[in-house]
C-alpha cells in the first residue's frame, strides 16, 4: 500500500522504514533535505515540496503527518488544500483530541477523510512496533488498515487475556478507539498515565537512594539515624524487579538500562520537559469532574523540576524565619 509521510524526525522516519520493511510504498517530506534524501537512499520516494509530494501519490491518497503539534495546523491546511474528495489525512503526533474533532468538520464537506492516530513506541518503535490509537470515520480507518497492522507490534509473545480473541486488532496493537477524535483522546490519557507511572519509579528509587541517611553526620541526619543503614545498588534492585515483580513494566526495563549505564544519572540535570499532553489530560479531567490526584502531582513535579517552585519554597523559608526566627539548614 502507498503512503505519504510529512515528518521526517525520530518517529516519522522510522515509522517509514518499518513500512518499507513490510513491503509498502512511501512518499516522504520533510523541511529538513538531509532526513528526505536519507530515505529516499534506504528506498522511499523523497520530494522537494508538498506540490510534488502530493503529485507523488496515487488517487485516493494517504498523507500521515509526524509533527510537533504547534505547527500542525499550518500543515494540514497546505496540504489539505491540494487534497480530493475521498483523500485521507492522518495525524499520527500529539494533539489535543478537539482539534481532530475540529478538523474533521472542517475537512468532511470536501470529501476529505481526518484520521488521529496517537502513537506511542518512541525511537524503539523500528524494531519493537509502534501502539496505534486511532480515531474517524470506520470507513476511512478500515481501508488503512494494512498500514496500521504493520505499524503495530502484533502479538509477539504477549498472550491475550482469558476471554478476549487474539485475532483482534488490539491484541495485534491498533484499535480503532471511536469516531473522530477518540485516538488522541486515548493516547492523551496513555501519557497522563505515563506521567504518574515515571514520576512513581522516580520517587521510589530516589527513597531508595537517600536510605543510607543514617551513615551521614551532620544536617540532614534522620533522627533515628540506626534504622537508615543501607546502601542500595540501585541498578540491581531494577534488575531483580524485572523478574516476576507486580511493578514490571517496559518503563521499568528502561530504567534498568539507564542505570546500568550511568548509575549516578550524572548525564541528565534533573529538567523534565512536558509536550502538553498531562496538561490537556487534568483539563479533561476538570471538564469531566473526575479526580486524577496521582496524574495531577506527576505533572506539578515536572513543573519543580524546572525550578519553577523556587520562588515559592523560598518564600516558605522567609516565612519561617519571619515567625519562628527559624534559619536555613538541612533539618527541618
Amino acid at each position: 500500500m502507498q503512503l505519504g509521510m510529512i515528518g521526517l524526525g525520530r518517529m516519522g522516519a522510522n515509522m517509514v522504514r518499518r513500512l518499507m520493511q513490510h513491503g509498502h510504498e512511501c512518499v516522504v517530506f520533510d523541511a529538513n533535505a538531509e532526513a528526505v534524501a536519507e530515505l529516499n537512499a534506504a528506498g522511499a520516494k523523497g520530494t522537494s515540496s508538498v506540490e510534488e509530494f502530493i503529485k507523488q501519490l496515487k488517487p485516493p491518497r494517504a498523507v500521515w503527518i509526524m509533527l510537533p503539534v504547534p505547527v500542525v495546523e499550518g500543515v494540514v491546511k497546505t496540504v489539505s488544500a491540494h487534497l480530493q474528495k475521498g483523500d485521507t489525512l492522518i495525524d499520527g503526533g500529539n494533539s489535543p483530541f478537539e482539534n481532530a474533532i475540529r478538523r474533521s468538520g472542517e475537512l468532511k464537506p470536501k470529501g476529505i477523510h481526518y484520521i488521529d492516530v496517537g502513537t506511542s513506541g518512541g525511537v524503539w518503535g523500528l524494531e519493537r512496533g509502534y501502539c496505534l490509537m486511532i480515531g474517524g470515520a470506520p470507513e476511512a480507518v478500515q481501508r488503512l488498515e494494512p498500514i496500521f497492522r504493520d505499524l503495530a507490534p502484533g502479538r509477539a509473545d504477549i498472550e491475550p487475556v482469558a476471554g478476549r480473541d487474539g485475532n483482534d486488532p488490539a491484541s495485534k496493537g491498533y484499535l480503532h478507539c471511536g469516531p473522530p477524535g477518540a485516538g488522541h483522546f486515548v493516547k492523551m490519557v496513555h501519557n497522563g498515565i505515563e506521567y504518574g507511572m515515571m514520576a512513581a519509579y522516580a520517587e521510589g528509587f530516589n527513597l531508595l537512594r537517600h536510605a543510607g541517611a543514617g551513615l551521614k553526620e551532620g544536617p540532614g541526619a534522620p533522627d533515628s539515624p540506626e534504622r537508615y543503614q543501607y546502601d542500595f545498588d540501585l541498578g540491581a534492585v531494577a534488575e531483580l524487579w524485572r523478574r516476576g515483580s507486580v511493578v514490571t513494566s517496559w518503563l521499568l526495563d528502561l530504567t534498568a538500562i539507564s542505570l546500568a549505564e550511568d548509575p549516578q544519572l550524572k548525564g541528565f540535570q534533573g529538567r523534565v520537559s512536558d509536550s502538553g499532553e498531562g496538561r490537556w489530560t487534568l483539563k479533561a479531567a476538570i471538564d469531566t469532574a473526575v479526580p486524577v490526584p496521582v496524574l495531577s502531582a506527576a505533572l506539578y513535579s515536572r513543573f519543580e523540576s524546572r525550578g519553577e517552585a523556587e520562588f515559592a519554597n523560598r518564600l516558605l523559608g522567609a516565612m519561617r524565619f519571619q515567625f519562628g526566627g527559624h534559619r536555613e539548614t538541612g533539618k527541618s
